[in-house]
């Protein structure tokens, strides 16, 4: 993933989430430069779902998608993307792995196919969760610390991450964010370390299972100062910082590549053959963030 020698184009990352002026490997920069990214580079799935394939996550790939393109990606993409550039800056990053909670709807438990970062920052105790990749209008919109029980309110969303201890295993964390008025689980994860190679296999695993739900439909979103954009199928949401939501459906896939274009600056590859444009919609959620 990290390619041997390779040099991470740190300017064209901060040319890409729009960032200005200085940078220090200290707490400030690290919310900034992952509200930056959350509010720049959206959650898309049209590698997998247009043309099955299985996302590179070599940086020099990354880059040309991601930084030099008008590309998204998923949870693994935009989280080796954040954790090459803080340890640019001079952070020290830990892959971690979640377990999805919010998208269970009633289903057994999901395989921990979700990737997170742990980021130790130069001269604290206390490390930080940091999270890019979620896709979904509960997301983070910057890092948080890993406190049991302390609460994290961005631009109206509120977070917080709890503690549970298990007997002979490692602890789990949960975050949850408040939805509209009780707090809800949105995944769990330990702080055991997982390397680059584990979350190339789960990349491959969720790109080419036959019922990957990244397979199955088409998935977009971005995050707002005023609240989240989303697209599911053709089904387009926002959701607003007052707690509403607006929905339509797409009539055509032209107006599909307009919205991709115009709303969530998004070229789509040469070459894609969309599916055939269904009659009814897809019955599909507010999109289905990094997808289990």
């Amino acid at each position: 993933m990290t390619e041997k020698n390779h040099d991470f184009d740190l300017d064209g990352y901060l040319r890409r989430i729009g960032w200005r002026g200085a940078y220090a490997a200290d707490s400030a920069t690290l919310r900034a430069v992952h509200r930056a990214h959350a509010l720049s580079i959206p959650f898309e799935n049209m590698d997998v779902f247009l043309f099955h394939s299985v996302p590179p996550l070599a940086l020099s790939a990354l880059e040309e998608k991601v930084l030099r393109g008008r590309r998204g990606g998923s949870c693994y993409e935009h989280n080796t993307l954040l954790a090459a550039a803080l340890r640019s800056i001079g952070f020290r990053v830990t892959y971690l792995t979640g377990r999805v909670l919010a998208l269970a709807l009633g289903q057994s438990r999901l395989p921990r196919t979700h990737m997170l970062l742990l980021v130790h920052v130069p001269g604290e105790q206390v490390p930080y969760l940091a999270d890019v990749g979620f896709g979904l209008p509960t997301a983070l919109l910057q890092a948080v610390p890993l406190l049991d029980g302390v609460e994290s309110v961005q631009d109206g969303r509120r977070f917080r991450l709890y503690r549970t201890p298990r007997t002979g295993l490692a602890d789990a964390w949960v975050l949850q964010t408040l939805r509209p008025s009780a707090w809800v689980e949105q995944y769990e994860f330990t702080l055991e370390p997982f390397e680059e190679i584990d979350i190339s296999v789960i990349n491959w695993h969720v790109a080419t299972n036959p019922v990957s739900p990244a397979r199955q439909d088409l998935y977009v979103g971005i995050a707002r100062p005023d609240g989240h954009l989303g697209l599911a199928g053709r089904k387009l949401f926002k959701f607003n910082a007052d707690g509403t939501r607006e929905q339509r459906v797409l009539g055509s896939q032209e107006e599909l590549a307009r919205v991709l274009a115009d709303e969530f600056a998004i070229d789509v590859p040469d070459g894609a053959r969309w599916p055939a444009w269904p009659a009814e919609p897809v019955p599909a959620g507010a999109g289905r963030g990094c997808t289990p």
